[in-house]
């Protein structure tokens, strides 16, 4: 293979990275950019006209009244008993035409109450697991990275993710990149819950990160500071891979919220049928599942193996195809 074309696939794989196996909103296509506010100034609106003259003349101005001067009372001289007058005293209003009304109440405020925690579920997958991966570039298949992930779910209904894609070969003499991606949470009833997504290139932060707040519904990404609304049910781009063995009807299509380091936004997975496919971890009856944006993301599913994905093929804007393909699965 030409030295160039090694350049240009190391440099591409260090882009694409984090589109193959969820680390980036690129995975499903994304979305079109938000359509900016527009704000229009407008001149103020001008001042009320003056009365109008009647016959002729003009309205004279009714001068101001002068208030009336206050006079002070006598103040009584204290005695041993004061009297009946003196025990309660109400301030008199300024204009006897004015009714006093009382203040009212406030409200006694109630202490706030946290949500309860969801209940914690028992995972589908075992309590402990690896996945690793060669990634292919084009349609000659050309080995530029290799991946590995793996899972833990403990006793206490919490998970733990860590997924780590890195060129090799070749491809890693021209540009190494190393890029981790880590999702932590609860595990309930409906699935993965993630609570922190943190990633990191060649072991520094990447401030891509995401922190959930399911007790309000948002979800706050380190990159932009934004706090975004997020729907029931939404993973980040990691956990979302393990989300597939909790989606319903996954055969019929269905959409899920996810969140990147840069985005939060709802998908469509259009399904395309059963089909089964060899890889080097085994043979699979998998389910062909599509996302179609600017850029087109399959995913294989295992339908016998907890609908792990054996096999994403990603497509770029410009054509260009990586595949990753699961070499091994097993106890880490």
């Amino acid at each position: 293979m030409p030295l160039a074309l090694l350049v240009a696939l190391a440099a591409s794989l260090g882009i694409h990275a984090m589109a193959l196996f969820g680390t980036d909103a690129e995975l499903f296509g994304g979305a079109d950019e938000p359509v900016p506010l527009q704000v229009e100034l407008q001149p103020p609106p001008p001042p009320a006209a003056a009365p109008k003259a009647v016959d002729g003349k003009p309205t004279a101005k009714k001068p101001a009244a002068k208030p009336h001067p206050k006079v002070s009372k006598p103040v009584p001289l204290a005695s041993s008993e004061p009297s009946p007058e003196a025990k309660t005293v109400v301030p008199a209003p300024e204009d006897e035409n004015i009714p006093v009304t009382p203040a009212p109440e406030l409200p006694t405020a109630s202490p706030s109450v946290a949500p309860p925690a969801p209940e914690p579920a028992k995972p589908l997958l075992p309590a402990k697991g690896t996945m690793r991966f060669n990634i292919y570039y084009g349609t000659q298949g050309f080995l530029v990275g290799r991946a590995e992930h793996t899972w833990e779910f403990t006793e206490d209904g919490h998970y733990h993710l860590i997924g780590t894609t890195r060129t090799s070969g070749l491809a890693a003499l021209l540009k190494p990149l190393v890029f981790e991606s880590e999702s932590s949470g609860r595990l309930v009833a409906g699935g993965l819950q993630p609570e922190t997504y943190r990633t990191r290139r060649n072991g520094k932060d990447s401030n891509e990160n995401a922190d959930f707040d399911w007790s309000t519904g948002a979800v706050r990404l380190s990159r932009s500071g934004d706090v975004l609304a997020v729907a029931k049910g939404t993973q980040d781009i990691l956990s979302l891979n393990y989300q597939m063995a909790y989606l319903r009807n996954p055969e019929m299509g269905t959409n899920v919220g996810v969140v990147t380091g840069k985005k939060y936004d709802r998908f469509e997975l259009d399904s395309l049928g059963e089909e089964e496919i060899d890889t080097a971890a085994g043979h699979f009856r998998t389910l062909h599942l599509r996302v179609i944006g600017d850029t087109v993301t399959e995913i294989w599913i295992a339908l016998d193996l907890h609908r792990l994905p054996v096999k994403i093929r990603y497509t770029d804007k410009k054509g260009d195809i990586f595949e990753q393909v699961a070499t091994e699965i097993g106890s880490p």
